[in-house]
């Protein structure tokens, strides 16, 4: 439920009140006075999705968009109308005004203090939760979820052409990913300086790392879906903190990846989860832009700093720039991930080739894994299969005959690595 204030001159009371008689609603006046003229307030309480249907009709009356306008909360309203204006705007999906819109992002936005502190905090969750490979700690940090402010704000910014919002929102959101990587790497060199973390931690065989060693398709979709979902909520009255955890998910454990690997020296690992990191972060901005779009928002003189309507023909060059680094960045990452892929499909069907032998009758294949080792300048892949067994006979030659396989198969020579898993079996007796 709103509440809307709206001050009219003398001259604009006839129309309006005509307007907000046309459309049922019951309203108030109060007499009120401006340091310039002489005016009138007008009160009336509106259902959430009501308000830019009830301002757009207000503004075709002459209520211009300069003029004092002010939407407040309210718990609730009885007039004689209120009933039939809730089952009018019930079944309708009416985004919030362009006011609303840009109010309800900045109230998402922190001081620079509380942004940076709560990135930090969320950082070394994170990291911790990496190195432990326990997701439920992980989640935890991202409850957090401080970065969902600048990214909103960038994307109203972008859709209503305010310039210093995209400035400071877009600063932010850099703030916030140098943050979140320098104290997770400071947290990890704490971590094994002190011995807490074995020095020879290979970080790429934690499993919750080894997922983020690069962008994929998945990683994509996960970025767009989380900045629509997002921009969505911000249009209604819904809350945003859900859609935010999911924001933090596409980007703090990445971030907290890269912290990771520079302190473990794994600058493979570093490279690939910081392109995974500004792959992710450039979709979720260019999903919050295009749904705002499609929802209808557009910029307005008021909107925009130099008082024209669009962008300069200055703002057109950034503009083509960074559709280019986006293009860049996404055939690279398409071309990587078909190519990683590629490589993990054929080394399933080696190994699954070599199990099914009549040697290995008595194996069965768990799971196969593939990794980037992590070595500077070193982009060797390592196959690490996990294979069941009901006896205690043991298979020396099958990580080597994997190998070749995998060898003749892909034209590499990947490390392989077998574990075994052991269990007993017990036969039901016969009747």
């Amino acid at each position: 439920m709103r509440l809307v204030h709206v001050f009219i001159s003398e001259e604009q009371k006839e129309a309006v009140f005509k307007a907000l008689e046309e459309g049922e609603i019951e309203y108030v006046v109060v007499s009120a006075s401006s340091a310039a003229t002489g005016g009138t307030l007008v009160e009336f309480p509106l259902p959430t999705d009501g308000v830019n249907d009830v301002l757009d009709s207000l503004r075709e009356v002459g209520v211009d968009e300069n003029s004092y306008v002010v939407v407040g909360s309210a718990e609730t309203a009885t007039t004689g109308t209120m009933e039939r204006l809730q089952n009018r705007y019930a079944s309708d999906f009416s985004p919030l005004a362009t006011a609303e819109l840009r109010s309800k992002s900045r109230d998402m936005s922190y001081d620079l203090y509380s942004f940076v502190w709560l990135v930090a905090v969320s950082a070394i969750i994170a990291a911790g939760g990496l190195l432990v490979d326990s997701p439920a700690v992980i989640v935890g940090s991202m409850v957090i979820a401080p970065l969902v402010g600048p990214v909103l704000t960038t994307g109203v910014g972008v859709v209503t052409d305010d310039r210093k919002m995209i400035s400071d929102s877009i600063q932010l959101q850099a703030v916030g990913l140098v943050v979140a990587i320098v104290t997770s790497a400071v947290f990890s060199l704490f971590l094994r300086v002190t011995g807490f973390a074995p020095a020879g931690l290979a970080v790429s065989s934690i499993e919750l790392v080894s997922v983020r060693l690069a962008p994929t398709m998945i990683t994509v979709a996960i970025g767009l879906g989380a900045g629509s979902a997002a921009a969505f909520a911000l249009t209604t009255k819904g809350p945003t903190a859900l859609v935010g955890v999911m924001i933090a998910a596409a980007l703090l454990p990445a971030a907290a990846t890269v912290g990771i690997a520079l302190v473990w020296g794994a600058l493979i690992v570093a490279l690939g989860s910081s392109i995974l990191l500004a792959m992710t972060l450039i979709f979720i901005n260019v999903a919050v832009i295009a749904t705002l779009r499609y929802l209808g928002y557009r910029p307005d003189e008021r909107d925009s700093d130099s008082g024209e309507v669009g962008p300069p023909p200055s703002w057109t060059a950034p503009r083509f720039a960074a559709v280019a680094l986006l293009a860049l960045v996404v055939t690279g990452a398409l071309a990587g991930t078909f190519v990683q892929l590629s490589f993990e499909r054929e080394a399933t069907t080696s190994v699954e080739e070599v199990i099914d032998r009549p040697a290995y009758d008595e194996l069965e294949v768990v799971a196969v894994r593939t990794q980037y080792d992590g070595r500077p300048f070193d982009s060797s892949r390592t196959v690490t299969v996990m294979l069941s067994k009901s006896s205690d006979r043991t298979y020396p030659a099958v990580a080597e005959r994997i190998q070749q396989r995998v060898v003749s198969r892909t034209g590499q020579e990947p490390e392989v690595r077998v574990r075994f898993q052991e269990y007993q079996v017990a036969s039901p007796r016969p009747d």
